[in-house]
């Protein structure tokens, strides 16, 4: 299977992503507890879509000057139906999250918080996710008509809808061994994770919430990643 990646283009790439995370934990000026304005979460949605949109650009006129227009035009539609597709499946994402917020009575102020680690854990998961599947890919081209047939059910169940199926967050396995395996406080302290009571660590309800967002993002992978591989 031939690739256009390179050294340097996931070196650009690793670089993008690193500086916008910067951007994100250090620039984004939000006081603890308090809530994100409707018209600034706008302005940021604007801007992360503007990033991607940029890289695409980028990313042809960087082929079209090693590769050709034809490879160009392909590799960037290609990368744009992934970027769509990526969103598309991020819906149910969001969905989920709210409903897990809403099961613990998160507050908005501290919901950007555990958004902000959740993003970054599934990052470095998806990017093990992605290499391996790479491997596989690499290894074993058959491995590519199973991601296919991701593609389809994953079309097929979007077209469907999801108001059939109802996730009831106390029923999730992960929370119930957490609950069973781990010291947690019975309300929120603050933004901690962990708090120390009479000399014993205790987890808070907010350190459940950020294990069920990330345990949800690595559910929806499964769905996700197969078919981003399917498409590119």
């Amino acid at each position: 299977m031939e690739s256009i990646g390179n050294p340097w283009l996931y070196l650009a790439f690793f670089a993008i992503v690193i500086v916008m995370l910067l951007i994100d934990f250090l620039g984004f000026k939000q006081k603890e507890g308090q809530d994100v304005k409707i018209k600034t979460a706008a302005y940021w949605s604007i801007a992360w879509v503007s990033v991607a949109a940029l890289f695409g650009g980028g990313l042809w006129l960087y082929l079209q000057q090693t590769a050709g227009v034809a490879i160009a035009n392909t590799k960037t539609m290609e990368y744009f139906a992934g970027y769509l597709l990526e969103k598309s499946l991020a819906i149910d994402n969001v969905f989920v999250w709210l409903m897990i917020f809403a099961a613990f009575a998160i507050p908005q102020g501290l919901q950007r918080k555990i958004l902000l680690y959740g993003v970054l854990g599934a990052i470095i998961l998806r990017t093990l996710f992605i290499f391996i599947g790479a491997w596989f890919v690499q290894e074993f081209s058959w491995v590519l008509y199973i991601f296919g047939a991701f593609l389809v059910y994953t079309g097929f169940k979007f077209l469907k809808g999801q108001e059939e199926e109802e996730t009831n967050i106390e029923d999730m396995a992960i929370l119930k061994w957490l609950r069973k395996h781990m010291r947690i406080t019975p309300k929120l302290e603050g933004a901690k994770f962990f708090v120390r009571q009479n000399g014993v660590l205790w987890a808070t309800p907010l350190f459940l919430v950020l294990i069920l967002v990330e345990a949800s993002d690595v559910i929806f992978a499964v769905d996700s990643i197969p078919a981003i591989f399917a498409v590119t």
